[in-house]
């Protein structure tokens, strides 16, 4: 697996950077902005909400103070946002003409949607999205088995065991009548096809990555995971895209007295190795025509 000689990279053409959580993505687009120049833009659907700076491992003062930085903890708590809104806000950095991007994060559905296009869903109306959200909270088998019955050919197309992917598939059906399937085969032409960026995913083997995840989650708790936690507590709304940060379900449990601190540092790891987990499955699945580099 090749390592990244930056004296190959052109300096003009825009970088995509993809890799798990804690595989140290920010630090390598940190690294070629330092050395080549370039606007380093968040791809992390957790980090736009201004919610989690410590908790979503948003970039800190001095990596801001060292490069520009774009679409970070910009979207109020409680303000919808989608990838059609990513979309939107990274062709205006695109048109802008200004520096070249260097786009970095973990969330795959962003950058296959920036690479591979997206396709023209309409809004999921929200008393559907209330009902998905009920039916994956109380019964997401039932739910995942509905859609096997009624859209085949999503359901071998997603990855079945992630109940966030399962929800969209059938809200979508719901919504539509139409399968996502079929709204994907209708996908226009992305805004930055592949061949014309320097895509690079980072490899993170579970072994090296498991013991950084458990030493950064004590890192974000020194630096005042808790406290963020404690502020969104009276805005807590466990359905809520925002609310999905890892960690934040098992600091609120903490913060009510459901569960013990040590209680909530251990599930916060482990669910953030299940999400390591998924976004490894996701990159393999979907970006086979990246450049692996080691992480």
């Amino acid at each position: 697996m090749p390592h990244l000689d930056l004296s190959q990279l052109s300096a003009e053409q825009p970088v995509l950077i993809a890799g798990p959580t804690a595989s140290g993505k920010s630090a390598l687009a940190l690294e070629i902005a330092a050395r080549q120049g370039g606007m380093i833009v968040n791809a992390d659907a957790l980090q736009v909400h201004d919610a989690w700076r410590v908790l979503s491992a948003r970039p800190g003062a001095e990596d801001l103070a060292a490069a520009e930085h774009k679409l970070y903890g910009h979207v109020p708590l409680g303000a919808p946002y989608s990838v059609g809104h990513w979309l939107r806000e990274v062709a205006q950095l695109q048109n802008h003409g200004g520096a070249r991007l260097i786009i970095v994060g973990g969330t795959g559905l962003y950058l296959t949607a920036l690479t591979q296009g997206l396709s023209p869903i309409p809004e999921v109306p929200a008393e559907i999205r209330a009902q998905a959200d009920a039916l994956r909270l109380e019964d997401p088998a039932a739910m995942a088995a509905e859609l096997r019955a009624r859209d085949p050919a999503t359901s071998a197309r997603i990855d079945m065991a992630n109940p966030m992917r399962v929800q969209r598939a059938w809200e979508v059906l719901a919504a539509t009548d139409k399968p996502l399937a079929t709204w994907q085969d209708e996908t226009p032409a992305p805004d930055l096809p592949l061949a014309e960026a320097a895509a690079y995913v980072i490899d993170a083997p579970k072994d090296w990555l498991t013991p950084r995840i458990a030493l950064r989650f004590e890192q974000m708790l020194a630096d005042g995971a808790l406290d963020e936690a404690r502020a969104a507590l009276p805005h807590w709304d466990p359905t809520a895209p925002w609310a999905r940060a890892i960690g934040a379900p098992e600091l609120i449990a903490h913060l009510r007295g459901e569960i013990s601190l040590d209680e909530a540092r251990e599930a916060a790891i482990i669910a953030t190795r299940q999400y390591a987990k998924r976004q490894r499955t996701w990159f393999r699945a979907r970006m086979k025509a990246w450049t692996q580099l080691p992480a």
